[in-house]
């Protein structure tokens, strides 16, 4: 054991560097050291003389000038035992496979008191077994590695790094270690005592050999023990325990921010069946700005978002719940993918210009049976065909929300009765130690053999994924089907339409043609006198204000009836309050008052569409 670097820490005694390199011993510094001077010696009490003999300062001494204390004994003076008795650590000397107790010091004494030398720590040391040392001591002492144990806690309620070190007692120790004491070795008697009995020769040398051999086997001469060393960092256990407390009081307020900023109920349309899953990051990992959001656009349109906050923390979550809301406002404008992108684009900038963000936007129209998409930066969209074929939507992808001067545009992909599309965040894909892209492969392959509910293939994708409860980033999935009905279910959707041509004789032809058609969809007189109405009325301002081609289609679902009429204009009608005299402008306000809702947007044709629902009586 190497005491030196203890030596400024005990009382009492003077500060020694240990000035020497690797090449160099504290025995051989010694004996230079001792080596008598040659010139005069100073009178007693002179102030720049040695005690011991010479002018120079000790080549020990790391204090050059500074006068040594006259009270207190050289480190090399010291023993073992006084040495070890004044550490403030926790120190034990046990020996034997029983760890038989030879030495415990004060500070030892102080924290769990005295213990009685030669008793097992197993019978007399119970605060061992308290830290879990009793096993560790046993592997240190047969591998002969110190092992080290940080931060163990014991029933006192303070805690202590432990370290367990093997020692070795010689023969040449047996006069000290009988009575209990550690070997002192540094104490000059011994030293002599081996030089003697160096000098006898290399046969009592191989004598001497042999009996240390036999003591290891059969007495405490030559048994290996253990020296254990505890160090008392309470203080540095409890900061840390505050610290950890702090963090996950953060980490709790973040993810209850962030999931009430998330959908608490998911819409689910007449036409699509939906689920989402949102899993925030392990307990050491903040949380992010995962998100998803499903919005109805009316007519049987739904729109579908995915996006991710690159940051962390309460501040990425309230950005994430600052854009969620600016996009349910964007689409309910029902602007394209790409307009509500570009329009969230500016707003992100505004938000923080240092938070960058990436989103998928997609429009689902169940009369096209597709996906319009626009991506800002983010991760493709996945479509499970019903024979399990995958596809991945291309591009147009823009840069992240933020970045600004990007013209965003939308694209397209199919999404047939019977399929299944992915929305998801690179959470779910993402490795340090892959690349992307062989993420996004294993979620196809994954998805290829998912089947079931959406909420069944969320939490197969999760799993496939390996993503668990200590996984080091969020993650949000929305899966999204299209079932394909068959049966009684199929009878419950279905799809009119008639081009209007020529001029004002198209209104009385879209009305006879509205009350067949709800007439054989069997619906109440009622509900057919209204749903007449509102197409006559609907067909009357297109044919009014509108351009060529027009066109009316019916549609019901399983919850309600759906009118709606295209036309080649791009001006969207507004409801205005008609005065008392005026022949027209009550259309609008008709449809609106009628109807569950109505509304307009313009078609990517370059004309509008303008529509109302009615509500199916259960």
């Amino acid at each position: 054991m190497n005491f030196t670097r203890w030596s400024a820490r005990l009382p009492g005694t003077q500060r020694r560097a240990a000035a020497r390199d690797d090449r160099s011993s504290v025995p051989s510094a010694r004996a230079e050291y001792a080596q008598p001077e040659t010139g005069p010696r100073p009178p007693d009490g002179d102030p720049g003389g040695d005690p011991r003999g010479g002018t120079d300062h000790d080549p020990l001494d790391d204090s050059r000038g500074a006068a040594p204390r006259p009270d207190g004994p050289a480190l090399e003076d010291l023993s073992a035992r006084d040495i070890l008795g004044r550490l403030p650590a926790l120190v034990a000397l046990v020996y034997g496979p029983d760890h038989r107790i030879a030495y415990v010091n004060d500070a030892y004494a102080a924290a769990f008191g005295p213990r009685p030398a030669g008793a097992t720590a197993a019978e007399a040391m119970p605060e061992l077994d308290e830290l879990s040392l009793l096993p560790l001591m046993d592997q240190v002492l047969r591998s002969g590695t110190p092992r080290t144990v940080k931060s163990r806690k014991a029933r006192s309620g303070n805690s202590y790094t432990v370290t367990c070190t093997p020692v070795h007692r010689d023969r040449d120790d047996e006069s000290e270690a009988d009575d209990g004491n550690p070997p002192n070795k540094n104490n000059k008697n011994d030293k002599d005592d081996r030089g003697d009995k160096n000098d006898k020769g290399s046969k009592n040398e191989k004598s001497n050999k042999g009996s240390r051999g036999s003591r290891n086997s059969r007495g405490r001469g030559g048994e290996s023990g253990v020296l254990v060393y505890a160090a008392d960092v309470t203080d540095h256990a409890e900061a840390a325990e505050r610290l950890r407390a702090s963090e996950r009081r953060h980490r709790e307020t973040a993810v209850t921010l962030q999931r009430s900023l998330l959908p608490q109920e998911l819409e689910q349309p007449d036409d699509l069946r939906i689920a989402a899953t949102y899993q925030p990051g392990g307990t050491d990992a903040a949380v992010g700005g995962d998100w998803y959001d499903v919005i109805t656009l009316g007519a049987g349109r739904t729109a579908l978002v995915i996006g991710d906050v690159m940051g962390r923390g309460v501040r990425a979550a309230a950005v994430m719940g600052q854009l969620r809301t600016a996009v349910r406002a964007y689409a309910r404008l029902d602007l394209p993918p790409h307009e509500v992108l570009q329009l969230l684009d500016g707003l992100a900038a505004e938000i923080d210009a240092s938070q960058i963000a990436t989103c998928a936007y997609a429009v689902h129209d169940p009369n096209e049976g597709r996906l319009v998409y626009a991506s800002a930066g983010h991760l493709p969209i996945l479509v499970c065909h019903e024979d399990g074929t995958v596809h991945r939507a291309e591009d147009p992808t823009g840069p992240p929300l933020g970045t600004g001067g990007w013209i965003h545009t939308s694209g397209t992909i199919a999404l047939p009765p019977g399929s299944t599309a992915v929305l998801y965040t690179d959470g779910l894909v993402e490795r340090r130690s892959e690349d992307i892209d062989e993420g996004v492969a294993a979620l196809e392959r994954a998805l290829s053999g998912a089947k079931g509910s959406p909420q069944v293939v969320c939490d197969r994708l999760i799993r496939s994924l390996g993503v668990t409860a200590e996984h080091d980033d969020d993650v949000a999935v929305l899966v999204v089907q299209h079932p394909a009905r068959t049966g009684a279910s199929a009878e419950l959707f279905h799809n009119a339409s008639l081009d209007l041509l020529g001029g004002i004789e198209a209104a009385p032809r879209a009305r006879a043609f509205a009350t067949g058609v709800l007439t054989s969809w069997r619906f109440p007189v009622e509900l057919c006198d209204l749903g007449v109405l509102a197409a006559g009325e609907l067909v009357a301002n297109s044919l009014k204000h509108g351009t060529p081609p027009m066109r009316l289609g019916l549609r019901r679902t399983d919850r309600r009836l759906i009118i709606e009429v295209t036309d080649g204009d791009d001006h969207l009608p507004r409801r205005r309050r008609a005065d008392p005299a005026d022949e027209a402008g009550r259309g609008i306000s008709i449809v609106a008052t009628i109807a569950s809702s109505w509304g307009s947007r313009r078609t990517p044709g370059g004309g509008k569409a303008v529509w109302c629902e009615f509500a199916l009586p259960h």
